[in-house]
C-alpha cells in the first residue's frame, strides 16, 4: 500500500463527491421540474418522440400501469434482441461472417442486456457481427439505463408527494414512457455523444472496418479485432452496464488505453448514482435525507475499498513457491499500467455499482481480495448500485431501518412524514428476500449436478466460489464473473438468465408496489418519538441494518468459498 495508490482513491473519490450536486441540480431539472434544462437544444426532440410515440407526459400512472408498461417494454425489447442474434449471419454489418449464436446463449445474452446485467458467455470480437453489438446490446444499454432510472423516481415519488385532500393524480408516480423518454433525450445520449468523442481521442477505437491481420515478433500473423468500440465503451459505464465489446473488457487497450480513460470510466460508473442521491434529496425537500443516504454508501464504498486494497497488496500465498517478486502484492490477473490501487479500486467501484465491467481478472485475486466484490455484490448493489437500482434498493433498506427504529421507540414508524404500515414491510422482505433466495437455490443445485460443475476449470472452495459468484452477479444485475467458469453451456444460459430475470424483474414488482402504497398516504406533523432520518444516528442505523441483514443472509456460504480458501490458502500453494 503507497501513497500514491491511497492519492488515486482519494481523487477519484473527491471527483465523485464534486459531480454529485451539479449532476444532481441537473436531474432534479429534467425529472421534477416545469422547467426543464437546455429547452432550445432538447426540447424539440423530447416533443417529437413523446409525439411519435402518442405519450402524454402529463397522464400519469399507477404502479401497475408503471409496472404494466415496463413489463411490455421489456419484453419486446428482449424478442428483437433475441432474432438479431440467433439470424445475425444474415444481417448487415458484418465483416467478419459472425455465425448465428444458438438459442440458448441469444436467450442468455438478450435477456442479460434487458436487465442491465451484461452478462458475457461469450467472447464479444469472435462472437458478435457489429450490428448486434450496436442493435442487439448497446440499445439495450440505453433503454435499461433509463428504465432503471425511471423506476427510482417513481419510488421516490411515492415516498416524498403530499396529496392533497381532493388530489386526483394521489395515485400518480410519474409516467414510464415519458421517463424513459428524457433520460435518454436530456441524459444518455448526450452525455454518451460527449464522452465517445473524449474516448476516440485517448485512443478508444470507433470503426466499421474488417478485423486486421498484423504480424507478431515471430512472424506469424495475428488477427486484430476492430469495430464500433467507443460508442458502446461509454454506454456501458455511465450506464452501469458493463458489457466489453472485448472478452477482455476494460483490461483490453482497445477499450481502456490510458490511465485517464481509467479514472474516466470510473467516474462515469459512480457519476448518476452519486448523482440521484442529491436529486432525492431536493424531491424530499430536505437535502440531508439525500446526503444521508449519500454518506451511507460513501461509507460503505470506502470500507470495501481499503479492504481490495490491503488484501491485494499482500502476496498470493498460492504463488509463494515461485521465485517471483511480490513485494509490490499480488500482480496475477493484473494490467501493470494500473497497478494494485488501479485495479482494486476499480474492482470496487465497478460491483459496488452494478456494473460489470473489469481492467483485471477477479477470479485471481487473494481469496480475501475476491470476497470484496463478492460481498458488494450480495450487499444488494446498493452501494451508489446501478443508474436506479442503487436508489431504490437503498430507499428499500431505509424504510426497513425507519421500521426498526419505530420498533425500538414503541411508536408506529414514520418517514418523511408519512406513516410505514404493514404493506410497506411485507414489500420490504419480498425485495430483500428473493436476492438470496434465487442465488442460493440455483448456486446449491449447480454446486451437485454434473452441468453445473463440469463448466469449474477449480475445485475446492475456488470452485465453489466460482459458482456463487456467478449467481450471485447474475441476480444483481452485475456480470462480472470469476473467469475460471465456462458458462456458454445451455445448463449455465438458461440458469443464469433465469436468475438475471428474477433478480430484475421481480425485485422492481414490490419496489414499485411500495412506492403506490405511499403515494397516496397523507403526510403527519413529527412527533416526540419520531426518529429523525436526516441526522448521523440514522446514518449509523442505516449501514448498520444493511451490513446485519447482508451478514445474517450469506456468511454462511461465503464461508465455503472465499473465508475458507483464505484459511487454506497457506497451505494449497501452486508449487
Amino acid at each position: 500500500m503507497t501513497w500514491n495508490g491511497w492519492l488515486q482513491i482519494l481523487v477519484y473519490f473527491g471527483l465523485v463527491l464534486a459531480l454529485t450536486k451539479p449532476l444532481g441540480v441537473y436531474l432534479h431539472r429534467v425529472f421534477e421540474s416545469g422547467e426543464r434544462p437546455l429547452p432550445r437544444l432538447f426540447g424539440p426532440a423530447d416533443r417529437l418522440l413523446h409525439r411519435l410515440c402518442g405519450v402524454d407526459p402529463n397522464q400519469e400512472q399507477d404502479w401497475k400501469q408503471y409496472l404494466l408498461s415496463l413489463l411490455v417494454f421489456s419484453l419486446m425489447g428482449t424478442v428483437v434482441s433475441f432474432l438479431i442474434l440467433v439470424f445475425q449471419d444474415r444481417l448487415p454489418l458484418n465483416p467478419q461472417g459472425q455465425e448465428g449464436v444458438s438459442w440458448h446463449l441469444a436467450f442468455n445474452t438478450a435477456v442479460s442486456f434487458l436487465t442491465n446485467t451484461n452478462w458475457q458467455s461469450y467472447a464479444g470480437e469472435t462472437t458478435m457481427s457489429y450490428l448486434s453489438q450496436m442493435v442487439a446490446l448497446a440499445w439495450h444499454n440505453f433503454v435499461s439505463a433509463g428504465a432503471g432510472i425511471g423506476v427510482a423516481l417513481a419510488l421516490a415519488r411515492g415516498l416524498t408527494r403530499r396529496p392533497a385532500p381532493d388530489d386526483p393524480g394521489a395515485k400518480g408516480l410519474g409516467n414510464f414512457w415519458s421517463d424513459l423518454i428524457r433520460s435518454l433525450v436530456y441524459l444518455l445520449l448526450p452525455a454518451c455523444t460527449v464522452l465517445a468523442l473524449i474516448f476516440v481521442s485517448q485512443g478508444v477505437i470507433q470503426n466499421f472496418a474488417p478485423y486486421l491481420d498484423v504480424a507478431t515478433l515471430e512472424g506469424a500473423l495475428q488477427p486484430m479485432a476492430m469495430g464500433p468500440v467507443a460508442s458502446q465503451e461509454v454506454i456501458k459505464m455511465l450506464g452501469t452496464n458493463g458489457g466489453g465489446f472485448f472478452n477482455a473488457n476494460s483490461a483490453h487497450p482497445f477499450e481502456n488505453p490510458t490511465a485517464f480513460i481509467n479514472l474516466l470510466q470510473m467516474l462515469c460508473i459512480f457519476a448518476i448514482p452519486a448523482a440521484l442521491t442529491y436529486a432525492y434529496g431536493r424531491m424530499a425537500r430536505d437535502q440531508r435525507e439525500g446526503w444521508i443516504i449519500f454518506w451511507s454508501m460513501a461509507v460503505l464504498f470506502l470500507a470495501g475499498t481499503t479492504t481490495a486494497y490491503w488484501a491485494e497488496s499482500h502476496a498470493n500465498p498460492a504463488l509463494s513457491g515461485l521465485a517471483i517478486e511480490q513485494s509490490v502484492g499480488n500482480m496475477e490477473g493484473k494490467e501493470v499500467r494500473f497497478g494494485i490501487a488501479g485495479s482494486a479500486l476499480f474492482a470496487t467501484v465497478t460491483t459496488d455499482a452494478s456494473c460489470g465491467a473489469v481492467n483485471s481478472m477477479h477470479d485471481s485475486f487473494t481469496p480475501l481480495g475476491g470476497l470484496v466484490p463478492l460481498v458488494n455484490i450480495e450487499l444488494g448493489e446498493i452501494i451508489f448500485g446501478g443508474v436506479g437500482a442503487g436508489l431504490y434498493g437503498m430507499l428499500v433498506f431505509v424504510l426497513l431501518s425507519v421500521f426498526i427504529a419505530g420498533l425500538m421507540v414503541g411508536r408506529t414508524p414514520e418517514y418523511l412524514g408519512k406513516k410505514i404500515e404493514a404493506r410497506e414491510m411485507q414489500m420490504s422482505m419480498i425485495y430483500i428476500l428473493i436476492f438470496p433466495l434465487v442465488i442460493l437455490i440455483f448456486t446449491a443445485w449447480s454446486s451437485v449436478t454434473e452441468a453445473g460443475v463440469s463448466a469449474l476449470a477449480n475445485s475446492g472452495p475456488h470452485g465453489f466460489s466460482e459458482i456463487l459468484y456467478a449467481y450471485s452477479s447474475a441476480a444483481g444485475n452485475n456480470g462480472s464473473a470469476f473467469a475460471g467458469l465456462s458458462t456458454n453451456t445451455p445448463w449455465w444460459n438458461v440458469t443464469l438468465g433465469l436468475t438475471m430475470v428474477l433478480g430484475r424483474f421481480a425485485m422492481i414488482a414490490p419496489v414499485l408496489a411500495m412506492a403506490g402504497s405511499m403515494r397516496g398516504k397523507r403526510t403527519v406533523p413529527p412527533g416526540p418519538g419520531t426518529f429523525p432520518t436526516n441526522c448521523l444516528l440514522f446514518l449509523g442505523l442505516l449501514v448498520g441494518v444493511i451490513l446485519i441483514v447482508g451478514a445474517l443472509t450469506f456468511f454462511p456460504v461465503l464461508s465455503l468459498g472465499p473465508v475458507l480458501e483464505a484459511f487454506l490458502a497457506p497451505h494449497n500453494r501452486l508449487f
